[in-house]
């Protein structure tokens, strides 16, 4: 069988779509929360800036306790990526690379923690495609000296995912957000691009023999299409193989739970730790 995989690399042209939510009021970027100060040191004053979008309680202690292991050059790493500095990030990559830092390291305490502010301030219209696509462009940049090292060792991946945007809906900016931290985080994501039908996704499960999928929609038009790849799982037996999460703008819990999805994935950093309590589940199962 085969599947239709498409880079995540190569973005589509884009439009803005609202949720429900923007269609109540114009949308318009998130005006400054008021500050609050991080329970950990933050020596680097951009990311300390940057920190105070993140403002939900759950948030700030995840992102915080990763930032406690961050010291000077990986916060630097971090506040570049996030304004998008893409040669900075090149050039404090492979400086730290020289320094003696592990890959490892560098992006679990660097890039990553930069785009988990993005994927924080992209949900909360603080800002907007553009700003998302120039902090990707930064993490590639990094990624470029990482990715053969990491190859090259030879670590086993924590798991397989198949992720796409459901059929009918061609938005991929925030699924492409998750695709980079399951990467980051050690899974093996095979992307199905946008606009993807229920038996691409389940042939894609079959032949990478994964064990997530994740499905996006951002508009209310397409979230049905969740509700109906699952019951096409159901249909042809094959939805105890695998644990089903979905997310994106317009998705809420209580409809993931209402579709029979397996999780909900809130942000990028929250599709990670479901991910892994998803594959945790399904091992159980097995």
């Amino acid at each position: 069988m085969t599947s239709r995989c498409k880079s995540s690399e190569q973005l589509p042209p884009y439009r803005i779509e609202q949720s429900p939510r923007a269609l109540r009021a114009p949308l318009k970027r998130a005006t400054k929360p008021i500050t609050h100060h991080p329970p950990m040191p933050i020596v680097n004053e951009g990311l300390e800036r940057e920190f105070e979008w993140v403002t939900r309680p759950g948030e700030q202690k995840h992102i915080s306790e990763a930032l406690d292991l961050a010291d000077e050059m990986m916060q630097e790493i971090a506040y570049q990526l996030i304004i998008g500095k893409n040669l900075e990030v090149d050039r404090l990559t492979k400086e730290c690379l020289d320094k003696g830092y592990t890959a490892n390291h560098i992006l679990d305490n660097g890039l990553l923690n930069g785009m988990a502010i993005v994927g924080v301030k992209f949900r909360d219209n603080v800002i907007f495609v553009p700003e998302v696509l120039v902090a990707a462009r930064a993490m590639k940049a990094g990624m470029a000296h990482l990715e053969p090292i990491l190859s090259a060792s030879g670590i086993e991946p924590i798991g397989t995912v198949i992720m796409g945007t459901v059929k009918g809906d061609l938005h991929d900016i925030g699924k492409n957000l998750c695709i980079m931290m399951l990467r980051g985080a050690g899974w093996v994501v095979h992307d199905l691009g946008v606009d993807t039908a229920p038996e691409e996704f389940a042939d894609a499960v079959m032949e990478f023999e994964a064990q997530v999928v994740g499905m996006s929609a951002l508009l209310t038009t397409t979230m049905p299409n969740m509700g109906r790849t699952i019951s096409y799982f159901e249909d042809i037996g094959l939805r105890d193989e695998v644990r089903i999460m979905v997310g994106g703008a317009p998705v809420t819990r209580e409809f993931a739970d209402e579709m029979g999805a397996d999780g909900y994935g809130e942000n990028a950093v929250d599709c990670v730790e479901t991910a892994v309590s998803l594959l945790a589940l399904q091992k159980e199962l097995a």
